[in-house]
Parts: structure tokens; C-alpha cells; sequence
């Protein structure tokens, strides 16, 4: 057996049928192509979650109010507008107090709407202590020029994506020193930018803006009760801090999210999500495997000729068993190669296809590359086993009859 000469013919016979082999091929290139995006876009989520969750202090406790509701106690964490314990001092005070409590920092919430030279958004609005934020997050960053004015009551930090809106990625529309207007139900209030966050792709410091806490208690008319605190367990003693809280409040009181809760949520989501994608990828994959062989069976109704001469001049049923399925090799290699690269850029155009400055870059693993490309391989010439099969058992003198 010639194993240079199978491969020629193989190519000669997939050469001559142009048209049906490019289909083939491209049946295998779609499915692969959809693993690798797949794969591609899963893992760079993964690591831009695990990047945004390592920039917050392990010790950071996010607490929303608790709800009377049945919804809040099939889903804990999920804050509502009918607080069971409402978060006063005296509440901040007592959970402060505890042993392994560091600090306890509360806050008010809104949505506003914000007008700068006519032009206005929509936004959330975080009263609360602006010294907080790096502690909470000390990769945090502001702009060359920015501050924070302790003693301004009128003092606002804007996220970066609120400070370039689309349209004005180069030219910000919100600028340290500007005076902005906040429009809060029929309430007008002026204030000044002392400070632009830098870019961090996470959409809680992004898309935020932040004023002093005893501002938002009058201008939201929230009479001392708070909409969130931020809890600050010492070092190793997170759990602890929760267990503390719920033992003292109850379970259902409070919606406790800690950056370690937040990764564990995301990764679940995350490998559901990746499994059902991942498994319409290999659909796909199974589906070319099928026009690999439609091709290859075609082929060898085509080929009943060359079959009859190549073994009446004494070709061996292994030499053309291994000839077509060198032939679903060959689509296979094609196919895999060409799937790899064109996933790869699908997964890039997926990737900014929504124009945001945060998205989530793909990350390629050349493990999951070399995963799809040896199935992709396999499946082809899987598939290309029982025309080649057939063809093998095709008698010489049935061959020639049928020309």
C-alpha cells in the first residue's frame, strides 16, 4: 500500500468535485467554528469576571434590605422596596459593633436623570462615603485632575461611562470642573464634577455616579433609612460576619452578596450556559459528519470505474478502504483548520458587535483548539467509514458492469 498514492488520488477525486466538497467542507468549518467561538467566548468571560471580582477587597460585604415577599425568599440577595429590617444608625451601629466587624459603611440609591448642556441620561446614583469606593476596590482610579472635595455637599464623581456616553468617546461629555444638573421627581439640583473614575469595564463603578451620603439623604427625602450599606469584615472572617448578621436579624432580612458569592453565581451560570451552547456546537459538528457522507457515498457511485480498475489491475480492499476515508481525512484537516480560524473571528466579532468599550474579550485555550480539531477529525472520518466500507466490498466484474 502506497500511502503517497492514496493521498494523490484522494486529492485528484476531491479536486474533480469541487462544488460538493466546498459544501462539505463548509458543513464542517460551520460546526467547528461554533465550538471554538463558543469555547472562546466562555473562557474570556470567565476571565473577565474573575479580573472584576480580584479587584474588590476580599473582605467587602454588599447588604440590600430584605423583603416580607415569597419571591425574595425563594431568591436571597435580591433587593426590594419592602425592607423587613429597615437600615437605620441604630441597625449600622449593632452590626458594627459585632467582633469581627471592621466598619460599616451605609448609603443611599436613585435613579436620576442628569443634564449636562441639554443633553440627558439616565443614571443610578450611589450616595456614599467617595473614600469608601478604594477601599472597597483599590484598583479604583480617577482621571489626572480629579479629587474628592470632603467638605462640598454638592461634590459628584462620575463613572466613566456616564462621562462618555456613545458619541463622545473622544470628546467626554461629562468633564472634572462642570457643573451638572440632577432631576430627581420634580426636584432640580446643580452639581459639581470633582472627579471622572478611569475605565474599568465593570458596570457597577462604570455606570455609576456618586455623591456625599447626607446630599442624597435630603435630595432622595429618604429620612435616615438606607437603601444599602457596605460591611467590612476583617481579614478571613467573612463567613463569620454573615452568619453573625443572619443569627441576629434572620435569614430573610438581608440580601448578602460577598465577592466570592458573586464567582461562584457567575461560574454556575456560566457552565449551564457553556454546556448548552457547547452542545449546539456539536449538533452542528454531527450534522457535517452527515454531508460527509452524502459526499463520500456519492463518490463512490461515481468512482464504480476507477473502483473496477484499480482492482482488477490487483488493488487490495484495504487500498480503497483507506482511499475514500483518506478522503474524509482530508475534509476533516480542511474543514477543522479552516473552523478554528473562522471561530476565532466570529468570536472577536461577537465580542464588539454591541459597540461597548467594556466588552468581554474572547481567550483561546490551545487545549480546547486542539480538542476541536481532533473531533472535528475524527467525526469526518468517522463518518467516512461505511462508504469506504462499501467500497471496499465492490466486486471488480459488479464494478464494470455497472459503467
Amino acid at each position: 500500500m502506497n500511502f503517497k498514492q492514496i493521498i494523490l488520488l484522494s486529492s485528484d477525486a476531491l479536486r474533480e468535485r469541487k462544488g460538493r466538497t466546498a459544501l462539505t467542507i463548509l458543513m464542517v468549518v460551520v460546526g467547528a467554528a461554533l465550538m471554538v467561538a463558543i469555547n472562546g467566548m466562555s473562557t474570556g468571560s470567565a476571565v473577565f469576571v474573575n479580573k472584576q471580582v480580584a479587584s474588590l477587597a476580599p473582605n467587602v460585604i454588599f447588604v440590600s434590605p430584605g423583603s416580607k415577599s415569597k419571591t425574595f425568599q425563594e431568591a436571597p440577595g435580591l433587593a426590594t422596596t419592602s425592607p423587613r429590617v429597615p437600615f437605620t444608625d441604630a441597625v449600622i451601629n449593632r452590626i458594627k459593633s459585632l467582633p469581627y466587624v471592621q466598619d460599616v459603611v451605609p448609603g443611599y440609591s436613585a435613579q436620576v436623570q442628569l443634564n449636562v448642556h441639554g443633553y440627558t441620561l439616565n443614571t443610578n446614583v450611589n450616595a456614599i462615603d467617595a473614600r469608601t469606593m478604594f477601599i472597597i476596590a483599590p484598583t479604583l482610579k480617577m482621571i489626572p485632575g480629579s479629587k474628592i472635595e470632603n467638605d462640598n455637599p454638592n461634590a459628584m464623581l462620575v463613572g466613566y461611562d456616564i462621562a462618555n456616553p456613545p458619541g463622545y468617546a473622544h470628546n467626554p461629555l461629562i468633564k472634572v470642573g462642570q457643573t451638572v444638573t440632577a432631576i430627581y421627581g420634580h426636584k432640580h439640583r446643580n452639581f459639581l464634577v470633582t472627579g471622572v473614575l478611569q475605565e474599568t469595564g465593570n458596570g457597577n463603578a462604570d455606570r455609576v455616579v456618586r455623591i456625599k451620603t447626607y446630599t442624597g439623604n435630603i435630595f432622595f427625602d429618604k429620612s435616615g433609612q438606607y437603601d444599602l450599606m457596605v460591611v467590612l469584615a476583617r481579614p478571613g472572617n467573612v463567613t463569620t460576619v454573615v452568619q453573625e448578621m443572619t443569627t441576629l436579624y434572620g435569614r430573610t432580612s438581608f440580601g448578602i452578596v460577598s465577592p466570592a458569592a458573586i464567582m461562584q453565581a457567575q461560574q454556575h451560570t456560566q457552565a449551564g450556559s457553556a454546556s448548552f451552547t457547547l452542545e449546539i456546537g456539536y449538533i452542528a459538528l454531527l450534522a457535517s459528519g452527515i454531508g460527509v457522507v452524502t459526499t463520500l457515498w456519492t463518490s463512490v457511485n461515481d468512482r464504480t470505474k476507477e473502483i473496477g480498475t484499480l482492482k482488477a489491475i490487483g488493488a487490495k480492499p484495504s487500498f480503497i478502504l483507506s482511499m475514500f476515508l483518506s478522503d474524509a481525512v482530508i475534509i476533516g484537516l480542511i474543514g477543522s483548520i479552516l473552523g478554528i480560524v473562522a471561530g476565532i473571528g466570529l468570536a472577536y466579532t461577537l465580542s464588539t458587535a454591541d459597540g461597548s468599550s467594556s466588552h468581554i474579550t474572547p481567550v483561546f485555550l490551545s487545549t480546547d483548539l486542539t480538542r476541536v480539531w481532533i473531533l472535528t477529525i475524527i467525526i469526518s472520518t468517522t463518518a467516512g467509514i461505511f462508504p469506504a466500507w462499501k467500497a471496499s466490498l465492490l466486486s471488480p466484474l459488479e464494478a464494470l458492469r455497472k459503467i
